[in-house]
């Protein structure tokens, strides 16, 4: 490694051992991660980094890019404070991306480049889905097929590439490329066996119309380690991925939720989330008992040019020791999301950050992130 803007770290690429899961999902059961004793941790367990993937694509952001890359460095010195940074970015770009980093007062030492170029900067669904093993504690990652949200923003060749060129950066086993279209944000796991996902989007036909429901949650269960999908149904107003539970519902501890709702009933997103959290109520545990549900209130909806942003406190990042929420300049709700999201995490700090700008890319936090668990 090569060391530039205060001890920020350039990777070099570097060749991975060959690994047998490489290249073609294997047949249900046989040779998958989960029956060779992997699964999905929970998004509170202890990270080694978080992945971003550097924001380049202005369309993205259409007149609102500037301030984009600022928020980023601002993201990347909140993580850099409690576990390493990880960013895909193409080597033309690093210096810049660097230089802001260092400028807004990041941990320059925790914080890598690798040359990854990418089409877009949404590393929750384009990054690699890491999974762990649960004897040995070895991390692998999955790695899944990507269409950009159903064909919706080609190209994204560069962006199916990023889950391999993690894979040969850090020396880990791939289990892929598995031909089912999976992005981050449409799944949540509470890393004892349960999944939650929408309809919406995985039974969706723009991502998989050669699987059936049954196969999809074969597939989930083989490649991810999970026993049980919980199925919600639609997304909020204005998310482009087809509704990704990640702007909905979350799991705070393996039985409790946490769950968008709005309480105007004028909002089109009032039936929507009421429905969801019907279908919340009436999910089990594996034991049979009843999820602790949170509700979490909306954020007064805004948009551009007649388009609504899917603004949404559920959009929220835990990291070792922290949990990173979005906020959308309306005080008195940033505060209370806050606060509700603090009473799920009492060990961990809540930092509130400023997503008024990245939010009309459509994606906020968890969005643009990918832990790497340790």
């Amino acid at each position: 490694m090569t060391t530039s803007a205060k001890s920020a770290k350039t990777a070099q690429k570097k060749a991975a051992p060959a690994d047998s899961a490489a290249g073609h999902p294997a047949a249900p059961g046989t040779g998958t991660p989960a029956a060779l004793g992997f699964r999905m941790p929970a998004e509170w367990a202890p990270q080694t980094a978080v992945w971003l993937s550097w924001p380049h694509k202005y369309e993205s952001w259409p007149g609102k890019f500037r301030p984009v890359p600022y928020l980023f460095s601002r993201i990347v010195t909140a993580i850099s404070q409690r576990e390493e940074v990880r960013i895909n970015c193409a080597a033309r770009l690093q210096a810049r991306a660097a230089k802001l980093c260092a400028k807004a007062g990041a941990d320059m030492a925790r914080v890598t480049f690798y040359d990854h170029p990418t089409n877009d900067a949404w590393c929750r669904d384009h990054g690699p889905i890491f999974v762990k093993h649960r004897q040995t504690g070895e991390v692998a990652l999955t790695d899944w097929a990507y269409n950009a949200w159903g064909d919706k923003y080609p190209p994204y060749d560069l962006d199916n590439e990023i889950p391999p060129s993690i894979g040969r950066a850090l020396g880990l086993r791939r289990f892929g490329k598995n031909d089912m279209v999976l992005e981050g944000g449409s799944i949540d796991v509470n890393g004892e066996g349960l999944l939650l996902t929408s309809e919406q989007c995985l039974l969706n036909k723009n991502r998989n119309p050669h699987l059936t429901k049954e196969q999809i949650e074969q597939n989930l269960r083989d490649y991810l380690g999970v026993t049980q999908i919980l199925w919600v149904g639609d997304g909020i107003v204005g998310d482009d991925t087809d509704g990704h539970i990640d702007d909905m519902t979350r799991f705070y501890k393996p039985d409790g939720f946490i769950t968008c709702v709005e309480p105007a009933t004028h909002d089109k997103n009032h039936a929507i989330l009421a429905e969801n959290l019907e279908r919340l109520k009436s999910f089990r545990t594996p034991a049979g008992g009843k999820f602790d549900i949170v509700e979490l209130p909306m954020p007064r909806p805004f948009g551009f040019q007649r388009q609504r942003v899917p603004a949404s406190y559920a959009n929220f990042l835990i990291i070792n020791g922290a949990v990173l929420v979005p906020t959308f300049r309306q005080n008195k709700r940033d505060r209370e999301a806050c606060q509700i999201i603090a009473s799920c995490f009492p060990d961990r700090e809540v930092v509130p950050i400023d997503c008024y700008h990245l939010i009309w890319g459509l994606g906020t936090l968890h969005c643009i992130s990918q832990q790497q668990p340790a």
